[in-house]
């Protein structure tokens, strides 16, 4: 295995972090200092220290849900001094990884892990995601067919953070919508998407004039937001444990 590669794996590293650290000098292979990260490592056999701490092939890993509150960022700080996850979360919690990001504004379902490698599996992925939404205005006929069709945007500016420097975007197909209600004034529905990336949901509605006034994750995948209080932690259940470890072993085949 690559050591940049191992070292994300078995650690809170990401790849590029772990580029960083062994290109900086501060990765040593049985004792020796490495700053090629394509070095290959033989697991279980080679021994790999960053900054004097070594890293260890371990197959436990555990994620946490926390049904982040708006109002948070999910960062480890901000330079204008807002508050983010970390605050709130426990200290136990601090070097644990979220699994992709819900904005400012956005609340509900985060998962967080201490395993790089099941963060960037999770995040890649095309599970199911559900979320509650409330957007200004009626859900049209042209926002019910791009939620079947997909779409393609040239300019998908609209709703999306002034800094940012993504214009143009793909929208896929919606796994599945349910509307709950279809008022002049507001409507509230449930979507399902495999994605979710650069305020995806945002941007969609705000090409068809419909501001996001609240969007909540529900769910991602097998696991639940169900009754957790906003601004509380609980662990996996053994079923969603499962059904993670099962994803991850074909994540692991795959490559």
């Amino acid at each position: 295995m690559r050591l940049n590669k191992y070292i994300a794996h078995y650690s809170t590293y990401s790849r590029r972090k772990a580029d960083r650290a062994i290109q900086d000098g501060y990765v040593r292979i049985n004792g020796e200092i490495e700053t090629n990260p394509a070095t290959q490592v033989k697991e279980g056999v080679d021994q790999v220290y960053i900054s004097g701490k070594q890293v260890n092939p371990k197959s436990k890993y555990t994620v946490i849900v926390y049904n982040k509150p708006k109002g948070e960022l999910v960062t480890k700080s901000d330079p204008k001094g807002r508050k983010t996850i970390y605050d709130s979360l426990s200290k136990e919690y601090r070097h644990y990884i979220p699994v992709g990001r819900l904005d400012f504004a956005s609340e509900g379902l985060l998962l967080l892990t201490d395993a790089s490698h099941v963060a960037t599996a999770l995040m890649n992925s095309d599970l199911e995601r559900i979320y509650k939404i409330k957007i200004k205005g009626t859900i049209t006929p042209d926002i019910e067919e791009a939620m079947l069709e997909g779409m393609v945007l040239e300019d998908a500016t609209a709703g999306a953070h002034s800094h940012s420097k993504i214009k143009s975007m793909e929208f896929k197909p919606f796994l599945g919508y349910k509307i709950q209600k279809n008022q002049p004034n507001y409507s509230v529905l449930k979507v399902a998407i495999a994605e979710g990336k650069n305020r995806e949901l945002r941007r969609f509605f705000a090409h068809f004039g419909a501001e996001v006034v609240d969007l909540k994750r529900l769910s991602f995948a097998e696991i639940e937001l169900n009754n957790l209080p906003t601004g509380k932690t609980r662990f996996l259940t053994r079923n969603e444990y499962n059904a993670l470890h099962k994803f991850i072993k074909e994540e692991k085949k795959k490559g």
